[in-house]
């Protein structure tokens, strides 16, 4: 009789001491609802090594098991370092009833061989596919995520929007009443205050009626000189800086003109230096500066807002442009997402760098009209 056939009876004649040996060695968990299919799992693992003994198996044979078990293993949601484990164990109680069989040494080592190669195919292509089903899983989950997020952010904007506009309707008419009695009182100190901190929040008002709006609505654009607009801005905001005790430098050359929104382009501004304002109020023990450089590059304007605040992080700035994203306690995180998308929307790019000296907002925009370049 060939050592193949000894070998495989021998093996059929212990198959059940074989089962219950590995058994009491392998791991399966209480919590398993697959843990009477394990055993079954190991029995045709069994059949497949008498089996591979006799003649070489087929991938087919392998993977239909080692795919019924990675799904198993999914299913189960236990940790695949026990399948791991399971499979190793078996394969040494395999090998240490093989040598046991009273064949020659030289005899079994080509079985040996077949019987490793088995067992590492087979872990392969179960963990293989187990690690494929996760990660589909994972994609599932990520997407269901997603559409959800995006479900609470449309109702959060609708909700949002119908809000502000019911606030927006008797904020005018303060506005209107604070102007009439300025009229009246022009020396009345407390009213100019009144009428800043109302624009302030008119301002604010502005920002999510952004978020709501059509982005695509093409809007009315005209000539803008860059020095003019920040100028006004620094003036409008005198009251901010000076309760800030922030110091602002204007490095803007007077020829700087762009083909833009003008009420869009003092918002971005805008919200730049009153972050920066809200930045700056962290330190405590130098003074606290702002410059706001321009220069022309050609077609190209590059504007940076730079403060000598605190850093921000570098796992912060990748996010700090996208919606709701915010560093302060009270902030909306909507500020500097509206900024990205007009600035977008002007054909230009908004970025930020930060060190330990000082950050900065940099703008670049075209200082003429794509249109006009294009037929030029």
């Amino acid at each position: 009789m060939e050592a193949s056939e000894r070998l495989t009876l021998y093996l059929e004649e212990n198959h059940e001491y074989f089962i219950q040996y590995w058994r009491n060695k392998s791991v399966i968990s209480e919590n398993d609802i697959y843990k009477e299919e394990v055993i079954r799992n190991g029995r045709q693992m069994y059949e497949l090594v008498k089996k591979a003994i006799k003649q070489p198996l087929t991938n087919d044979e392998i993977t239909m098991l080692a795919d019924k078990t990675a799904h198993e293993r999914v299913k189960a949601n236990v940790n695949i370092s026990e399948f791991v484990y399971n499979v190793n164990i078996g394969r040494s109680e395999v090998i240490k009833w093989v040598w046991n069989s009273g064949i020659p040494g030289k005899e079994l080592q080509p079985f040996i061989d077949q019987i490793n190669d088995l067992f590492d195919q087979f872990s392969y292509l179960a963990v293989r596919k187990y690690t494929q089903i996760k990660e589909r899983q994972l994609e599932e989950k990520k997407l269901y995520i997603n559409q959800t997020h995006k479900e609470r952010l449309t109702i959060l904007g609708q909700m949002s929007s119908s809000f502000v506009h019911e606030f927006r309707n008797p904020l005018t008419s303060v506005i209107g009443f604070t102007r009439l009695l300025q009229d009246e009182i022009p020396d009345h100190p407390y009213l100019e205050i009144m009428k800043h901190e109302l624009d302030q929040l008119n301002y604010r008002i502005s920002q999510f009626l952004h978020v709501s709006r059509k982005e695509l609505i093409e809007s009315k654009r005209e000539e803008v000189n860059l020095s003019f607009l920040l100028q006004e801005l620094v003036e409008f905001l005198y009251p901010s800086l000076l309760d800030g005790d922030v110091v602002i430098h204007l490095d803007i050359a007077p020829s700087i003109n762009l083909f833009a929104n003008k009420d869009e382009l003092r918002q971005v501004c805008l919200n730049l230096i009153i972050n920066s304002i809200d930045a700056l109020q962290q330190m405590k023990d130098k003074p606290r500066s702002i410059e706001v450089v321009c220069l022309d590059k050609g077609n190209i304007m590059e504007l940076s807002i730079t403060n000598n605040g605190p850093k921000i992080e570098e796992e912060s700035i990748h996010a700090i442009f996208e919606p709701f994203f915010t560093t302060k306690d009270l902030g909306t995180g909507i500020g500097l997402y509206i900024c990205k998308k007009l600035i977008e929307k002007h054909d230009g790019e908004i970025y930020c760098r930060s060190n330990e000296q000082e950050t900065s907002f940099i703008i670049k925009m075209p200082t003429t009209p794509m249109e006009q370049e294009k037929s030029s």
